[in-house]
């Protein structure tokens, strides 16, 4: 290949719907290792945390404040991941610009927007692959008008090795 990618701010595959804002900048493919993305999080938005089997995630946080979560706890407990501790005494990190979460395949992690303000983030996922499961998940909630099942939202998920620890919140109330 002689060719990379060049993108001008705001270019990329919109990919939207149901509270989900996600503008895919590099698909994956027979060159790209990843799929990256920049990320609008409402106020309010909590993904839960979860685990992949397969593949490692970066997020690195572009504006507003985000709280991040990336080990395994001594306990996992199905409530709020911001009370999960790790066997060397760390806790989740609230994060402004500039900070990042990396996640290996296998690590328990979450990210949540408890402020009032509208974050962004950048995230790669490796392998690539994962605006596949953002375009399903639109499509549901598309079709769902906002309020797909949960047992929908869940096959989706384990489709693409998605395993849910703790809720997720969107923020809508």
């Amino acid at each position: 290949m002689s060719t990379g990618a060049m993108l001008p701010p705001g270019a990329g595959r919109v990919i939207a719907g149901g509270g989900l804002h996600a503008t895919l900048k590099v698909a994956g493919g027979e060159s790209a290792l990843t799929s990256t993305f920049e990320i609008d999080i409402a106020p309010g938005f909590d993904v839960g945390a979860h685990v992949h089997t397969r593949g490692e995630e970066l997020f690195y946080v572009l504006e507003g404040t985000l709280d991040l979560l990336a080990f395994e706890p001594v306990k996992r407990t199905e409530g709020d991941w911001h009370d999960w501790v790790s066997a060397t005494g760390q806790r989740f990190l609230r994060g402004g610009p500039g900070s990042l979460l990396f996640v290996p395949a296998g690590v328990p992690h979450a990210f949540a927007n408890l402020t009032g303000e509208p974050a962004r983030m950048l995230f790669q996922s490796a392998p690539s692959g994962h605006e596949d499961y953002f375009e399903e998940l639109v499509a549901l909630l598309k079709e769902t008008a906002g309020t797909p099942g949960a047992d929908e939202v869940q096959r989706i998920r384990e489709r693409h090795d998605i395993h849910q620890l703790t809720g997720l919140q969107d923020g809508r109330g």
